[in-house]
């Protein structure tokens, strides 16, 4: 498949440029959201890609986690690939145990699947819900209910990929939710998408109770229209509120900004959580106990 007309993703930038941490990293940190490509021969992307094939492989993060004192990562199904999970689950079986996965599957996918994949480090599945955006919020609704039988007795959680407005209108269902679910990307509620304070409040609140985690990641993807200080307030919020429910991700490769430094990244940190003890559990403590670390 040519994907020369699709937009181009930067080049990686290399680990030895990286800014070195300035927190005490904890032992076993975690990177809760990176994405692995592999080869296009190998692992060919879906019919309809978003972008062209960026950097992203195994040996280039590796480098990335030596550089920056991470343990443990987890790797998420990106839309290049959408529910062909070869290029995760071969990543899976060469990085061993300090590696987990968040597939893609549909919803009538076959119970033998799920189980080669739960025996291969998968804990979770990815539902992307940018793609439903336009359905009635029933059929969202009955969408993650059925994903959700589907995937409970695997032991694996729910990771939301959604836009905040639809986040917003689930918050009253995802209290009914009886099963570990991770929102990404701080709740993803963009100002120019009509999101208020409010909203963020019902958000927070909700993470005080039941089974939900906000993932501290893609800062960057918020601050499109805003000042990145201005998502570092989001992100102490959501610290000050749930530190026990938040988990932090880099979003490497960074999708298509491959020369963002994933190393100022972490170190944001420092800001949305200069309690040391809250760093442990954003880290380390809670992803751990998400993905089923040791």
């Amino acid at each position: 498949m040519n994907l020369d007309h699709l937009p181009a993703c930067e080049p990686m930038r290399g680990a030895e440029t990286l800014e070195q941490p300035t927190i005490e990293m904890p032992a076993g940190a975690v990177d809760a959201h990176i994405h692995v490509f592999g080869p296009l021969d190998r692992f060919p992307p879906q019919p309809k890609p978003f972008y062209q094939r960026p950097d992203g492989t195994l040996e280039q993060y590796r480098a990335l986690m030596k550089a920056l004192g991470l343990r443990y990562f987890a790797i998420v199904q990106p839309s290049f690939y959408d529910s062909d999970n070869r290029c995760l689950i071969d990543t899976l079986k060469e990085a061993g145990d300090i590696a987990r996965g968040i597939v893609m599957v549909d919803p009538d996918v076959d119970s033998a699947i799920l189980k080669a994949y739960t025996d291969a480090g998968v804990c979770g599945v990815r539902l992307d819900l940018f793609k439903r955006a336009q359905l009635p919020l029933q059929d969202i609704q009955d969408y993650i209910t059925a994903m959700a039988a589907r995937v409970a007795p695997y032991g694996w959680h729910l990771q939301f990929y959604a836009p905040g407005y639809i986040v917003r209108d689930l918050i009253g269902y995802f209290a009914t939710l009886e099963i570990d679910y991770v929102i990404d990307h701080m709740g993803y509620m963009l100002e120019e998408d009509g999101l208020t304070e409010a909203d963020f409040a019902r958000l927070l609140a909700l993470m005080t109770e039941g089974y939900g985690w906000l993932k501290l990641s893609g800062p960057y993807r918020l601050a499109k229209k805003r000042s990145m200080e201005a998502v570092d307030e989001l992100a102490k919020a959501i610290v000050a509120a749930a530190p026990d429910r938040a988990i932090w991700g880099s979003d490497w490769p960074h999708i298509p900004w491959g020369q963002l430094d994933t190393g100022n990244l972490l170190n944001r940190l420092a800001v949305w959580a200069p309690d040391a003890a809250d760093r442990q559990k954003i880290l380390s403590d809670n992803p751990r106990k998400l993905l089923g670390f040791a």
